[in-house]
């Protein structure tokens, strides 16, 4: 089973080496235009592979994707500090006018995974051109929000003293500052976190649960600043997501897709809990959420309904 990588930066090479690492896959392709840069990436993880498991990793050019069952998309810019992710768009949506179309053409039934941040705005803006392509809905879509949501569980995990793998709880909408953390349907070891938290004694006040969202919101901008940028977390992120597409786990993640609606809000992408499997996202489900919830989530679908159009009108 083939996975092609555009893009051999950080996040890339990481998603690469994470493949490796836990054996996804048979054969890995990275493309890059700094082909120099693609072979080195190719060559030092290959060297893993003894130590790993045995997986074929070597650079390609596009025509190299064809035969493909996923293909991630981690090509563009990066955010610098005190850039918010929305700032990108216009830069990076120049990188993805020239190599979505090829990548389309070379791997038609591959699934597309975006990584490149704006991720829901590319994720939109590569779905529109898969569509007019004549791909399938559910073949594109982007890493969203599936790292802050293991960043929630983390520090969730943290806070109550437990393994954060018994944490069940989602942050949706924006990959961004508009996101949404779904207090209301948080369960911890199979029950509502404030049961959970009162047996174990455990502060979950208003305030505790600020903390926890300014904690989860601060992680890149911490990262960043202590190393210039983020890539362990994401790599392992696409990395979970390849295999569950190549196994066809149909797993539940908070990946971002396109909606043709999200509360009178039309034709945008963003994240929620969706099923995923072979052949993409499979199904969205539209959590029961509190009122004020519904109206953050509200909020974070015009905020990228905006840049959407934004970048529409420019096109």
């Amino acid at each position: 089973m083939k996975v092609g990588i555009v893009g051999s930066g950080l996040v890339g090479a990481t998603a690469a080496y994470s493949l490796v690492l836990r054996g996804i896959g048979r054969e890995i392709v990275l493309v890059d235009q700094d082909t120099p840069r693609a072979e080195a990436v190719a060559a030092d993880i290959s060297h893993a592979v003894p130590f790993s498991h045995p997986l074929e990793v070597r650079a390609g050019g596009y025509a190299d994707l064809c035969d493909s069952r996923v293909v991630l998309l981690c090509a563009g810019v990066g955010t610098k500090i005190g850039e918010s992710r929305l700032q990108l768009l216009s830069r990076n949506a120049a990188v993805f006018a020239e190599i979505v179309p090829r990548v389309l053409a070379e791997a038609p039934d591959a699934v597309v995974v975006v990584a490149t941040n704006p991720v829901d705005v590319l994720t939109h803006l590569t779905a529109s051109m898969a569509r007019a392509a004549g791909w399938e809905p559910g073949q594109v879509l982007g890493s969203g929000t599936t790292l802050d949501t293991a960043r929630f569980r983390s520090v969730l995990g943290q806070r109550c003293g437990i393994d954060p793998h018994h944490v069940h709880g989602d942050v949706i909408g924006e990959h961004g500052d508009s996101d949404v953390f779904a207090w209301s349907l948080v369960t911890v070891a199979g029950m509502p976190l404030a049961r959970f938290a009162r047996l174990r004694r455990v502060v979950m006040s208003l305030e505790a649960r600020q903390d926890v969202e300014s904690e989860v919101r601060r992680a890149a901008l911490a990262i960043k600043t202590g190393k210039d940028s983020t890539y362990y977390g994401i790599g392992c992120v696409l990395a979970h997501i390849t295999g569950v597409i190549l196994q066809d786990q149909r797993a539940l993640m908070t990946v971002c897709a396109p909606i043709d609606k999200l509360l009178e809000v039309p034709d945008v992408t963003l994240s929620l809990p969706r099923l995923v499997g072979g052949s993409g996202v499979i199904e969205t489900f539209r959590p029961s959420l509190t009122g004020n919830e519904t109206a953050l989530l509200r909020h974070s679908a015009k905020v990228l309904r905006r840049a959407i159009a934004e970048l529409e009108k420019n096109r």
